[in-house]
């Protein structure tokens, strides 16, 4: 299946936040996702990564955990929207739920709460031989707590971190304006 990514306006947003395209399109590469994965989308938001994971394992499994009511919802209407059965919304504040979960394939971490070390602890024992974690994290606390986390694992992960600055032109008149969004640190992870 050739992958190009779905834009940012065919998914309902409202307030709650979303991971963008280019971040997307970056993470979903770093998963590795095979067409029989099972995934976990942690924090999934909108469901935006959880919808474009799916459809890169259409025999596989996505299980999306979101503490927000709305945030469900809309996980739930874009599924629908996309026509991706294979996402499964558990209405959960990680890591609550994921015991219960079948062993995973690939983690995705787009927010956690306050509790990435217990999510970390959480996905430890059912990820897979060979599976991968992926973490999109915006502040510099996140970052530093995945870090640690890693390297006082070290005997077990593996991780390499990447830090992403998009910049998108916005036409002003006759003008092209540079608009930078948020810079973006992808940290993936992987058994050793």
């Amino acid at each position: 299946m050739n992958y190009l990514g779905i834009d940012d306006d065919a998914f309902i947003r409202n307030n709650v936040p979303m991971t963008k395209q280019e971040i997307r399109i970056l993470s979903l590469v770093k998963a590795r996702i095979k067409p029989d994965a099972v995934i976990y989308d942690i924090g999934a938001g909108t469901g935006s990564l959880s919808v474009e994971a799916a459809r890169l394992a259409p025999q596989g499994t996505v299980y999306a955990l979101e503490r927000n009511a709305e945030g469900v919802g809309l996980i739930r209407a874009n599924a629908a929207n996309f026509a991706v059965p294979n996402v499964k919304v558990i209405e959960t504040e990680a890591p609550a739920g994921i015991e219960r979960l079948p062993d995973v394939d690939t983690v995705l971490i787009g927010g956690s709460g306050s509790k990435l070390e217990g999510i970390l602890d959480a996905v430890t024992p059912k990820l897979k031989p060979d599976g991968r974690i992926v973490l999109n994290c915006i502040t510099v606390q996140t970052l530093m707590q995945c870090i640690d986390y890693m390297r006082s694992h070290s005997d077990s992960y593996v991780y390499e971190a990447i830090q992403v600055q998009v910049t998108r032109l916005q036409q002003l008149g006759p003008y092209d304006m540079a608009k930078a969004a948020n810079p973006i640190y992808i940290v993936t992870c992987w058994k050793k």
